[in-house]
């Protein structure tokens, strides 16, 4: 493999790992919380229509990009009265979701615009075009580093580089903030901050909206930047391999940064048939490559790479001590 291919599947990598990244940490907020989000693939999916359909009818990416934040925020709101007010069980919660969202984004995207449940191509300024980094042109003929900066680091939707600025602002956020001592903490043991006069309810609810304003990024980026326009079912269980992400990652910011372009580099892969058969001297079947995410996270949620403990207030309502 020489090196404009290696360019070339970084280049991949760094763009298949993004809606990953931002469900990811979407998900680290809500689970350090102690609210446990198995929906995070029907927020990413009702977030993918709603910035899809609202792009093309505007044709404003930055639109589209509101409306899938508010899509995914409804969807949050939901989860966090069924499992924060109401105590319901957070895993159904998050199934039905991801049921509700297969079925109303179809629905919806059929009855806007008629094309089996799919918005039309998006063109101009409906989608999100690539940025280039300052000195990305001058720096293209310098050895490795030139193309390296000009082929891989710049050249990528702004959605890109949010999702990777989310990881330090999210570590900083958990760490070094009194709202991310008590968002821990909350997942640890809410009672103790009931206790300190702290409303586990409402810490609970703003991880919850948190996680709705990251899968609704997520989602914007898979329908404007990934690809042109909302298909059905387009997140293609991306929700699941995220979680599997997080788990993998122990619930922390830069080691969900490592996994999620770990599952990014096996789906680019898959479009890379040729470097695998260069790699390994056997010709591997295209759809044995296109599992390779979906086997990466079955063997992480079977437990295959590690121990992986949870907050242990996870998944559990809390009730008001009187």
């Amino acid at each position: 493999m020489d090196y404009a291919t290696l360019l070339q599947l970084l280049d991949t990598t760094l763009r298949f790992a993004t809606p990953l990244l931002l469900a990811c940490l979407a998900g680290l907020y809500s689970e350090r919380a102690g609210v446990f989000d198995i929906g995070l693939e029907g927020k990413m999916l009702m977030a993918a229509m709603s910035s899809g359909a609202v792009a093309a009818l505007t044709g404003s990416v930055w639109l589209g990009l509101l409306a899938a934040i508010g899509g995914s925020l409804l969807f949050a709101l939901v989860h966090g009265v069924a499992s924060i007010t109401f105590r319901g069980n957070q895993l159904i919660s998050g199934v039905a979701l991801n049921f509700i969202a297969s079925g109303i984004t179809v629905l919806v995207a059929q009855s806007l615009f008629g094309q089996g449940g799919r918005t039309p191509p998006l063109t101009g300024g409906a989608r999100s075009n690539p940025v280039i980094l300052p000195f990305a042109e001058p720096m293209r003929d310098v050895p490795v580093i030139g193309p390296l900066y000009y082929e891989v680091i710049s050249g990528h939707s702004p959605l890109v580089y949010l999702a990777l600025l989310m990881v330090p602002v999210t570590w900083w956020v958990l760490y070094r903030t009194r709202f991310g001592l008590r968002l821990r903490a909350v997942g640890e043991n809410p009672a103790a901050v009931d206790t300190a006069g702290v409303s586990v309810r409402g810490l609970r609810f703003a991880a919850v909206m948190i996680t709705g304003v990251l899968c609704g990024v997520a989602g914007a980026y898979m329908a404007t930047a990934l690809q042109a326009g909302f298909g059905r079912e387009m997140t293609a269980g991306r929700g699941y391999i995220a979680l599997a992400a997080l788990i993998f990652a122990k619930w922390r910011p830069w080691a969900a940064l490592y996994a999620c372009l770990l599952f990014g580099f096996f789906q680019a892969l898959a479009l890379r048939p040729d470097v695998v058969e260069g790699v390994v001297g056997v010709k591997v079947p295209v759809p044995a490559l296109d599992a390779l995410p979906y086997v990466l996270t079955v063997l992480v949620l079977a437990g295959f790479v590690g121990k992986a403990i949870p907050p242990r207030a996870g998944g559990e309502p809390y009730v008001k001590e009187r």
